[in-house]
Protein backbone atom coordinates (compact mmCIF):
# COMPACT_ATOMS: atom_id res chain seq x y z
CA UNK A 1 0.00 0.00 0.00
CA UNK A 2 1.20 3.53 -0.74
CA UNK A 3 2.69 5.57 2.06
CA UNK A 4 0.56 8.62 2.79
CA UNK A 5 2.10 11.93 3.88
CA UNK A 6 0.36 15.10 4.95
CA UNK A 7 1.54 18.28 3.23
CA UNK A 8 1.87 21.65 4.88
CA UNK A 9 -1.68 22.59 3.88
CA UNK A 10 -3.20 19.48 5.43
CA UNK A 11 -3.93 17.81 2.11
CA UNK A 12 -2.47 14.35 1.85
CA UNK A 13 -0.10 12.91 -0.74
CA UNK A 14 0.71 9.26 -1.35
CA UNK A 15 4.09 7.81 -2.36
CA UNK A 16 3.37 8.71 -6.00
CA UNK A 17 2.90 12.34 -4.89
CA UNK A 18 -0.77 12.30 -5.95
CA UNK A 19 -2.99 14.64 -3.98
CA UNK A 20 -5.60 12.93 -1.83
CA UNK A 21 -8.61 14.28 0.00
CA UNK A 22 -8.85 14.15 3.75
CA UNK A 23 -12.58 14.04 4.32
CA UNK A 24 -13.96 12.74 7.57
CA UNK A 25 -15.69 9.36 7.74
CA UNK A 26 -19.15 10.97 7.83
CA UNK A 27 -18.54 12.80 4.53
CA UNK A 28 -17.12 9.70 2.87
CA UNK A 29 -20.11 7.66 4.01
CA UNK A 30 -22.57 10.30 2.78
CA UNK A 31 -20.88 10.56 -0.63
CA UNK A 32 -20.62 6.77 -0.95
CA UNK A 33 -24.29 6.28 -0.05
CA UNK A 34 -25.34 8.83 -2.67
CA UNK A 35 -23.16 7.21 -5.33
CA UNK A 36 -24.56 3.77 -4.45
CA UNK A 37 -28.10 5.09 -4.96
CA UNK A 38 -27.09 6.61 -8.30
CA UNK A 39 -25.56 3.29 -9.39
CA UNK A 40 -28.89 1.64 -8.59
CA UNK A 41 -30.74 4.28 -10.58
CA UNK A 42 -28.44 3.70 -13.56
CA UNK A 43 -29.00 -0.05 -13.40
CA UNK A 44 -32.72 0.69 -13.32
CA UNK A 45 -32.44 2.85 -16.43
CA UNK A 46 -30.52 0.11 -18.21
CA UNK A 47 -33.30 -2.33 -17.34
CA UNK A 48 -35.92 0.12 -18.59
CA UNK A 49 -34.12 0.38 -21.92
CA UNK A 50 -33.86 -3.40 -22.19
CA UNK A 51 -37.60 -3.72 -21.42
CA UNK A 52 -38.48 -1.12 -24.07
CA UNK A 53 -40.05 1.22 -21.51
CA UNK A 54 -41.57 4.39 -22.94
CA UNK A 55 -38.82 6.93 -23.80
CA UNK A 56 -40.31 9.77 -21.74
CA UNK A 57 -40.22 7.61 -18.60
CA UNK A 58 -36.56 6.78 -19.22
CA UNK A 59 -35.72 10.44 -19.85
CA UNK A 60 -37.34 11.37 -16.53
CA UNK A 61 -35.16 8.81 -14.76
CA UNK A 62 -32.07 10.17 -16.53
CA UNK A 63 -32.99 13.67 -15.33
CA UNK A 64 -33.26 12.27 -11.81
CA UNK A 65 -29.76 10.73 -12.05
CA UNK A 66 -28.35 14.01 -13.39
CA UNK A 67 -29.88 15.86 -10.45
CA UNK A 68 -28.49 13.31 -7.99
CA UNK A 69 -25.00 13.61 -9.51
CA UNK A 70 -25.27 17.38 -9.30
CA UNK A 71 -26.08 17.01 -5.60
CA UNK A 72 -22.98 14.85 -5.06
CA UNK A 73 -20.85 17.42 -6.89
CA UNK A 74 -22.25 20.29 -4.79
CA UNK A 75 -21.59 18.43 -1.55
CA UNK A 76 -18.06 17.52 -2.60
CA UNK A 77 -17.33 21.08 -3.77
CA UNK A 78 -18.59 22.48 -0.46
CA UNK A 79 -16.41 20.10 1.57
CA UNK A 80 -13.43 20.80 -0.72
CA UNK A 81 -13.79 24.55 -0.27
CA UNK A 82 -14.08 24.22 3.52
CA UNK A 83 -11.09 21.92 3.85
CA UNK A 84 -8.44 21.65 1.14
CA UNK A 85 -8.97 25.06 -0.45
CA UNK A 86 -9.19 26.87 2.88
CA UNK A 87 -6.04 25.18 4.15
CA UNK A 88 -4.11 25.85 0.95
CA UNK A 89 -5.06 29.53 1.07
CA UNK A 90 -3.99 29.72 4.72
CA UNK A 91 -0.66 28.19 3.68
CA UNK A 92 -0.25 30.93 1.08
CA UNK A 93 -1.05 28.85 -2.00
CA UNK A 94 -3.17 31.27 -4.04
CA UNK A 95 -2.96 29.02 -7.13
CA UNK A 96 -5.75 26.90 -5.63
CA UNK A 97 -8.23 29.68 -6.50
CA UNK A 98 -7.55 29.26 -10.23
CA UNK A 99 -7.90 25.49 -9.85
CA UNK A 100 -11.31 25.85 -8.17
CA UNK A 101 -12.52 28.39 -10.74
CA UNK A 102 -11.62 26.00 -13.57
CA UNK A 103 -13.42 23.18 -11.79
CA UNK A 104 -16.56 25.26 -11.22
CA UNK A 105 -16.61 26.39 -14.84
CA UNK A 106 -16.25 22.75 -15.95
CA UNK A 107 -19.17 21.81 -13.68
CA UNK A 108 -21.32 24.54 -15.22
CA UNK A 109 -21.02 23.19 -18.79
Amino acid sequence: MDEIKQSSCGCMNNAKNERLSHHDDKTIKELTNRINRIEGQLRGIKGMIERHVYCDDILNQIASVNSALHGVAKLLLERHMKSCVKEQLQAGDEQVVDEVIKTIFRMMR
